[in-house]
C-alpha cells in the first residue's frame, strides 16, 4: 500500500492529496488512477465485470470512428434542433419524474478517483486558527501574519501543505466576508453542478460529518432538486440545493466569487450544447478560490453509448439527442484540456479512462470510454 500510495502521489502531483496522505487520512489506494484490474489474458475476460486501462487496436479504433461517422450522416433538421437547447430543463424534468432517484447509483467511487473532496477532513484550519487569529485580531502587519503562518507551517512538517496553508493565511489576513450567504462560516466549500437526485450529494455529505465543510449543489431540473430536498439525509446546515441553469449568463449564485475550494462537474457538461461549454467553465471558474480545483468526469469519444445511436439523432459533430430529449456530447482529452486551460486553469490530471464492462450472464463485452480531469486555479491569479 505504501509503494502504491507513493506512486499515486507522483502521478497526481496534487497538494491536497499529499496533505491527506501525510495526515494518514487515506489508508489504501489503487496502484494507479482509474483502477488496477488489467486484462492480460483474453481468455479471462468473463472472470470479472470490469477491466481497467483497456488498449484498443488500430482496427478497433477505425471501426469505432466509422460507426460514429455513419450515425452522424443523417442529422436532426436545423429547425428542430433549437428545442433541445431551449427546452433542456423540461426534458430533464421529465427524465427525473420518470426515473425518480432509481436510475443512477450512488457515486461512492468519487473518493477513490477524487480524494480532493476529502480535503474537508483536514485539520489544517483548526491547527492554524490560534496563531493566525491571534495575529489578525491584534492588528498585525502582513509580514507578521506570514511569519505566524511560517511557524505553524514548519510545525506541520514543511512543503507539502504550503499552498493550502498559504490560502489559510490570506483568508485570515483579509478577513472573512461579512455577506450573508449559506455556508458562509464553512472552512471548506464544495459545489456540485448538475446534482440530479443526489447520487453524489449524499455520499459527500456522509464524508463531511464534523468537518466544518459545506456543500452547494444545483440542477436545472426543479424535480431533481425536489428529490434532493425530500431525501431523509438532506440537511440545510450542511448543504444548500437550488435550481440553476449554468448556461444562463444572468443567473446568480448563492455564494460570492472566489469562495469555493472544489467544483465537481460529473456527466454534466456533456448535456450542454458545445457552443455554450466554454462560457460555462469560465463563469464557474470565477467562483473558485486561488488554488481551488475543478473536478471533471464525462463521456469520452467513441464510448459504447455513442456508437449505439441511430441515424437521425445527431445534432452536430459528436453531439446527440436521446429519445427522451436529453442530449449528450462525447469528449476527447484535448477538447477537455482546451476548455479548462482557456478558462485560466492549470492541468493536474487529464486521463482517458478506457474500460471493458462485461455482462457475464449474456456473454457480452462493452467498451466504455470516459475522460477524467482535474484543473486548478493558479495561486497568483486575480481572476
Amino acid at each position: 500500500i505504501q509503494l502504491h500510495t507513493q506512486f499515486f502521489l507522483q502521478l497526481q502531483g496534487n497538494v491536497f492529496l499529499q496533505f491527506l496522505v501525510q495526515k494518514r487520512r487515506i489508508t489504501s489506494r489503487p496502484p494507479v488512477p482509474l483502477g488496477g484490474r488489467i486484462l492480460t489474458n483474453p481468455d479471462d475476460v468473463f472472470q470479472h465485470n470490469t477491466w481497467d486501462h483497456v488498449q484498443w487496436s488500430e482496427e478497433e479504433k477505425e471501426h469505432a470512428r466509422k460507426k460514429a461517422e455513419e450515425n452522424s450522416i443523417v442529422q436532426v433538421p436545423v429547425e428542430e434542433q433549437v428545442k433541445y437547447d431551449k427546452d433542456a430543463s423540461g426534458y430533464w424534468d421529465g427524465f427525473y419524474k420518470t426515473h425518480q432517484n432509481k436510475f443512477f447509483k450512488d457515486r461512492n467511487w468519487l473518493f477513490q478517483e477524487f480524494p480532493e473532496i476529502l480535503s474537508a477532513r483536514t485539520s489544517c484550519a483548526e491547527d492554524l486558527a490560534a496563531p493566525l487569529a491571534g495575529s489578525h485580531s491584534s492588528g498585525a502587519s502582513r509580514g507578521e501574519v506570514v511569519s505566524a503562518l511560517g511557524r505553524a507551517h514548519t510545525a506541520h512538517g514543511g512543503g507539502e501543505n504550503r499552498h493550502l496553508c498559504q490560502r489559510m493565511a490570506v483568508e485570515q489576513e483579509e478577513g472573512r466576508r461579512t455577506d450573508i450567504f449559506p455556508g458562509r462560516h464553512a472552512t471548506f466549500r464544495i459545489f456540485e453542478v448538475g446534482c440530479g437526485p443526489g447520487n453524489s450529494v449524499f455520499p459527500i455529505l456522509n464524508s463531511m460529518k464534523d468537518t466544518g465543510a459545506f456543500l452547494y449543489c444545483c440542477d436545472f431540473s426543479s424535480h431533481a432538486v425536489k428529490l434532493v430536498k425530500a431525501h431523509p439525509r438532506y440537511c440545510p446546515a450542511q448543504c444548500h440545493v437550488f435550481v440553476h441553469d449554468v448556461c444562463d449568463e444572468t443567473a446568480t449564485f448563492p455564494f460570492p466569487p472566489k469562495s469555493l475550494d472544489i467544483i465537481l462537474v460529473v456527466f454534466v457538461l456533456s448535456s450542454i450544447h458545445p457552443e455554450r461549454m466554454q462560457g460555462v467553465v469560465k463563469r464557474l471558474t470565477q467562483f473558485l478560490k486561488p488554488g481551488g480545483v475543478f473536478l471533471f468526469r464525462d463521456y469520452g469519444r467513441y464510448d459504447m453509448s455513442q456508437l449505439r445511436f441511430k441515424q437521425g439523432r445527431c445534432l452536430s459533430e459528436n453531439f446527440y439527442a436521446r429519445g427522451d430529449g436529453t442530449c449528450v456530447y462525447f469528449f476527447t482529452r484535448d477538447e477537455v484540456h482546451h476548455l479548462f486551460v482557456s478558462a485560466g486553469l492549470q492541468e493536474i490530471q487529464n486521463l482517458e479512462d478506457r474500460r471493458l464492462q462485461v455482462n457475464r450472464k449474456k456473454g457480452v463485452v462493452m467498451r466504455r470510454v470516459w475522460v477524467q480531469s482535474k484543473y486548478q486555479k493558479p495561486w497568483d491569479t486575480d481572476v
